[in-house]
């Protein structure tokens, strides 16, 4: 007997489609320009199921950054919590996006940079949201770098939280360089330049 499968009329389904719809319709108009009929529209449900799940286009907006890319940020930070070389497991982390996510990141940026910059300043909901993650990545990759000191990995001499928000800041600028000029080449080019950086930072 084959069993029934699950159609978009079941709750879950339907939240996590129009999650999903208005993650990428975010990310690539951002929230205040995103339109609720084109999330609607690919998601195939109507207002009224929108509005079963979400009060609002801000608790969207909200539910899209807790659950869709946090987790998205979270794939790329958590290894360094059990790396012993946390600067190989940095390199590696980089080197996925380049491979996995460049046409994406080119296209359209970074979701995550997009939306701080975006609602961070005019939505205190977004702010704190988006301020979480980036207090989690760079505290892990801090902490990561502080233990690479002991296994050897990392210099004595590094002011690891210095390097914590300078290693972020410096993706995210090349991805946001990437964008702006739709050049591949700039963007690899700034990503080789963060990797030689993070050799520097191993001991002599």
């Amino acid at each position: 007997m084959t069993a029934l499968r699950p159609t978009l009329r079941q709750p879950d389904i339907t939240r996590t489609r129009l999650l999903e719809c208005a993650h990428q319709e975010i990310h690539q108009r951002g929230f205040r320009s995103a339109s609720l009929d084109s999330i609607l529209d690919k998601a195939g449900v109507t207002k009224g199921a929108l509005y079963h799940h979400f009060e609002n286009k801000a608790a969207l907006g909200y539910a899209v950054v807790d659950e869709l890319i946090r987790p998205f940020m979270q794939n790329y930070w958590l290894p360094l919590l059990q790396s012993e070389d946390p600067i190989a497991c940095a390199i590696s982390g980089i080197k996925k996006r380049r491979d996995k996510l460049k046409a994406n990141l080119l296209a359209y940026g970074c979701p995550f940079n997009n939306l701080a910059q975006e609602m961070s300043p005019i939505d205190e909901g977004f702010r704190t949201r988006l301020q979480g993650i980036l207090d989690d990545w760079r505290h892990t990759l801090a902490e990561a770098l502080e233990r690479g000191k002991t296994t050897g990995k990392v210099r004595a001499d590094v002011n690891t939280p210095a390097a914590a928000i300078f290693i972020i800041s410096a993706l995210e600028g090349v991805i946001g360089m990437g964008k702006a000029s739709q050049s591949s080449a700039l963007y690899e080019q700034g990503l080789r330049g963060l990797v030689e950086y993070l050799e520097r930072l191993r001991p002599t």
